[in-house]
């Protein structure tokens, strides 16, 4: 029996996370508010979907094979997912992870046998050693290396076209007027949307940038913006990437760290969900919307993860004083 959720392997049970009706964090607002809870995937986050999806797809496709090494540039959450598929298929994990990372997250990581490349955060996108030149010369000197690169291949858009998209139809019982979520890679968000405009064309989507990320100005404008760093992790870029797909997004907003913050801190002590900062960023933006409606709205939100990987910063008092 399929209800039973037995598996031969964790990565099985990725998928078909809950959905759950916010009442008090969006209390007063004209608008039924619902939350896809994406860190109830087994290892924590979204992007669980697109590390099975896009392992799956290079192991059928014959570009992958027991003993390769998976090479990727990760907030962190990506290369959990990664991990998971590693221990399932015999492959190793070489990530290459920002140094400012939370330690949660770089604890984690290491217990499931992932090498970490640290970087500096903080170094322009130009540079050979930042964030997301550092992982092409990782896979150039690795042989057997195989690179998903997430922020450019559209398989991780289609993974969330092919199932986070379907799942949240069916569980708002194909009644949606908005859908906000944060863009990072820009797959949750695109592929979501891609998927729910052609069940509905009339549903406006809302992405959520953080400040200095370049994505609003270039949503805006059709210029990117300066990048500067942010404390908010796996949102926003410092250069443009090929996953966006802008023109299926309606409207952008920006949010400060603070915001995202004090309202995942919110989620926390009125819903008793504890997620990190870009559900923070989602709710803000969800409030946001819903402040300007003119009638109730049935709006449909993203958590891609757990508060559990944020102790040392986003939950810690001292941390939040500092910053």
């Amino acid at each position: 029996m399929t209800d039973l959720r037995v598996y031969d392997h964790i990565s099985g049970a990725v998928g078909w996370t809950p959905l759950v009706r916010l009442r008090r964090a969006v209390e007063g607002l004209a608008a039924e508010v619902f939350a896809k809870i994406e860190f109830m995937n087994p290892m924590g986050s979204a992007k669980d979907r697109i590390a099975r999806f896009m392992i799956e797809k290079a192991l059928r496709e014959g570009r992958l094979r027991s003993g390769d090494v998976v090479v990727e540039n990760s907030s962190g959450n990506t290369a959990m997912g990664l991990a998971m598929m590693a221990a399932r298929e015999g492959l190793t994990c070489r990530m290459v992870v920002r140094r400012q990372t939370s330690q949660e997250k770089l604890d984690c990581l290491r217990a499931l046998g992932v090498e970490l490349i640290l970087v500096d955060g903080a170094l322009p996108p130009d540079d050979p050693e930042s964030y997301n030149r550092k992982a092409r010369q990782v896979v150039a000197r690795t042989p057997r290396a195989f690179f998903p690169d997430q922020h450019n291949n559209r398989a991780n858009n289609e993974a969330h076209y092919r199932g986070t998209g379907p799942e949240i139809w069916k569980q708002m019982e194909e009644r949606i007027d908005v859908l906000v979520a944060g863009i990072g890679t820009g797959g949750t968000i695109c592929g979501v949307a891609r998927y729910l405009k052609e069940q509905d064309r009339r549903i406006r989507v809302i992405a959520v940038d953080p400040v200095g990320s370049v994505f609003h100005d270039y949503f805006r404008t059709g210029r990117p913006g300066t990048s500067r760093p942010s404390l908010l992790e796996g949102l926003g870029d410092e250069e443009i990437i090929g996953c966006p797909e802008f023109e299926l997004i309606d409207d952008m907003l920006q949010v400060s760290d603070r915001d995202a913050f004090l309202a995942a801190r919110d989620l926390a002590r009125l819903e008793a969900i504890l997620a990190g900062g870009s559900s923070g960023a989602a709710l803000w933006g969800v409030r946001t919307i819903a402040s300007r409606l003119d009638r109730p709205a049935r709006i449909v939100t993203v958590f891609p993860d757990s508060g559990s990987r944020y102790l040392s910063t986003i939950y810690n008092d001292d941390w939040m004083r500092r910053h």
